[in-house]
């Protein structure tokens, strides 16, 4: 079975960072591909950051630049650091993960089939 505990949120003020962790339990981080992703209220999920099973990765604009994913396999873990954080950026972030090597250039968040239960990202300004 497959678990994903996403941690590392919090508060930031704006131009500040937050570095989120995914620890992976019966699937393999690296591998695969995996992603993150953010929703806010009212709002659809919204892909922001994948990585693809040979590490290829992918960001929406608005994070370019800002933002970076990564894997470490011997920890089993996803990160996302997140930095020059705009409020913007104020959201629940997921990680996720499917069963395939490639990620969807659009981040379609319905080819993933694991999702963690979130962790709060809060950016004032």
């Amino acid at each position: 079975q497959v678990q994903l505990v996403e941690s590392g949120g919090g508060s930031a003020q704006a131009g500040g960072s937050l570095r989120l962790s995914c620890v992976a339990s019966g699937y393999t981080v690296g591998s695969r591909c995996m992603g993150w992703f953010r929703q806010t209220p009212g709002k659809e999920r919204e892909g922001v950051a994948s990585r693809e099973g040979g590490g290829k990765t992918r960001y929406i604009d608005s994070v370019k630049g800002r933002f970076t994913i990564s894997a470490d396999s011997a920890k089993n873990t996803l990160y996302l650091q997140m930095d020059s954080l705009m409020p913007d950026d104020t959201a629940t972030y997921y990680c996720a993960a499917n069963d395939y090597y490639w990620c969807p250039i659009d981040h379609d968040a319905r080819i993933y089939t694991h999702w963690g239960q979130g962790t709060q990202v809060t950016v004032s300004s």
